[in-house]
């Protein structure tokens, strides 16, 4: 094994010691069951890891991550997840949580700049296509790269909220008469902070989502 996983699971072992010294049951208890708060969207960025950055134990945040927090209505494995969290876990918050100095971010802007290539489509390339698209609409290249990129990860956020409600999972639970929130919020990594993008939809948007 890897020197760099023998230390991780080393750490891993510390861990568990400490957590049974402060809550002897906390383990015993972990595997009866789940019931997050909180439902979190986020980026696969390896700077964003949302129990640490929230303070949250084990069992506080259900997660999907991918590259740059996206929520494609096509793609079954995030629309598995949210209906999990909202009809399984009961869940009633959701946040789709992007981040500053996003690399998937950085690369839209980059594609969105340039002339359209002729390069071969990659699994990669063609999950990032629609927030190219979007960057190209915000027309980024006007824009200097660092206020490009602060924007485009703003609008991202604001558009998969957009996408989160249209589902049938939050549109539902709003006609059942559940307080479902989706939130918009953004992980400043230069800070170590989150911050509120007042985006947040509940039951009064069901309307303005069909």
């Amino acid at each position: 094994m890897h020197p760099n996983l023998q230390r991780m699971f080393s750490a891993n072992a510390q861990w568990a010691n400490d957590v049974l010294e402060h809550d002897p049951d906390f383990f015993a208890e972990s595997a009866k069951g789940q019931s997050p708060k909180l439902l979190w969207i986020g980026c696969a960025d390896s700077r964003v890891p949302e129990s640490i950055i929230m303070a949250a134990r084990p069992g506080d945040i259900f997660v999907h991550r991918n590259i740059a927090n996206q929520f494609h209505l096509h793609d079954d494995s995030a629309q598995a997840v949210l209906s999990y969290a909202v009809n399984n876990l009961g869940v009633d918050n959701v946040a789709v949580v992007g981040h500053t100095f996003c690399g998937g971010a950085a690369a839209c802007v980059k594609a969105a700049s340039e002339p359209p290539s002729d390069a071969v489509s990659t699994s990669l390339s063609r999950w990032l296509d629609p927030m190219v698209e979007h960057a190209r609409h915000l027309n980024v290249a006007a824009l200097p790269p660092d206020v490009a990129l602060s924007l485009l990860v703003q609008e991202n956020v604001k558009t998969q909220v957009a996408n989160v409600i249209r589902t049938d999972t939050i549109r539902n639970a709003w006609r059942e008469g559940r307080n479902v929130v989706v939130y918009g919020w953004l992980y400043e990594i230069e800070k170590g902070q989150i911050r509120d993008l007042g985006i947040a939809a509940g039951p009064e948007s069901l309307n303005s989502s069909n």
